[in-house]
C-alpha cells in the first residue's frame, strides 16, 4: 500500500511526531514530579484562580488608572484566588481543564491509528469507514462533553470563592461555549467514513460484476 501511504502524507508524520513528543513530555513531567515536590501531574499543591467574567465593573477612576483616551470606558472583571485552595477547589481547578486534555489525547490516538490502517489496508476499506467514524463520534461527544464538564467546574469553583456566582445552570451556562468548529469537523468525518463506504460498496459491485 505505498501509494496510500503517500496520500496520507504529510499528516500521517506530524500526527506520529506530536505523540512522540506529548508522550516524552508527559514520560519527563512524571520523573520530574517524583523529585520535585512543586511540580504535580495535574493537580497543583498551591492556590486556585477563576476569573469571574459575568461581573464587571467600570468607573472613571478605573479609566484614569489604566489611562483610558477621552470618552472610552474601562471595565475590570475580578479575577478570585484561594491560597492555599481546598482539595475539592483543586480538584475543580484540574477538572476545568483535564476533559480537554483527555479529548485531544484520544484524538491523537484515534486519528494515529485510522492512518496506521489506511496506510496497511488501504484508504478504500470498510475498516478505514470505521476508524473515522469512530473519530467523528469521538470528536463530536467528547467536544460536547468536556466544554460542559468543565464549564461546570468552572462555574463550581467560581461558587467556593465568590457569593456572587452561586453555582447554578445559569452560570456554567454563560461560561460555556459551544464548540462550534470541532463540531463541524466531526460532522465532517461522518460525512466523509459514509462516502468512503459507499465507494468501498460500490468497488465491490463492480468486482463481482466483472
Amino acid at each position: 500500500m505505498t501509494e496510500d501511504s503517500k496520500l496520507l502524507e504529510p499528516l500521517s508524520t506530524v500526527v506520529s511526531g506530536v505523540l512522540r513528543l506529548l508522550t516524552g513530555l508527559l514520560v519527563g513531567w512524571f520523573i520530574l514530579s517524583l523529585f520535585d515536590t512543586g511540580v504535580h501531574l495535574g493537580w497543583s499543591g498551591g492556590g486556585v484562580c477563576v476569573t469571574a467574567d459575568s461581573i464587571s465593573v467600570g468607573s472613571g477612576e478605573t479609566a484614569a488608572v489604566f489611562d483610558a483616551r477621552a470618552g472610552v470606558d474601562v471595565m475590570t472583571i475580578p479575577r478570585y484566588c484561594a491560597s492555599p485552595g481546598s482539595t475539592y477547589q483543586r480538584f475543580l481547578d484540574a477538572l476545568g481543564s483535564l476533559p480537554s486534555f483527555v479529548l485531544l489525547i484520544g484524538g491523537l490516538l484515534l486519528l494515529s491509528r485510522l492512518l496506521r490502517g489506511a496506510a496497511r489496508d488501504g484508504v478504500h476499506h470498510r475498516l478505514t469507514a470505521q476508524r473515522l467514524r469512530r473519530l467523528g463520534w469521538w470528536l463530536l461527544c467528547g467536544s460536547l462533553a468536556a466544554g460542559i464538564i468543565e464549564a461546570n467546574a468552572r462555574a463550581a469553583l467560581s461558587a467556593t470563592l465568590t457569593h456572587l456566582t452561586p453555582f447554578s445552570p445559569g452560570a456554567w451556562l454563560s461560561t460555556w461555549t459551544p464548540p462550534y468548529l470541532a463540531i463541524l469537523a466531526a460532522l465532517g468525518l461522518l460525512t466523509f467514513a459514509r462516502i468512503v463506504r459507499a465507494g468501498v460498496t460500490m468497488r465491490e459491485d463492480l468486482e463481482g460484476t466483472v
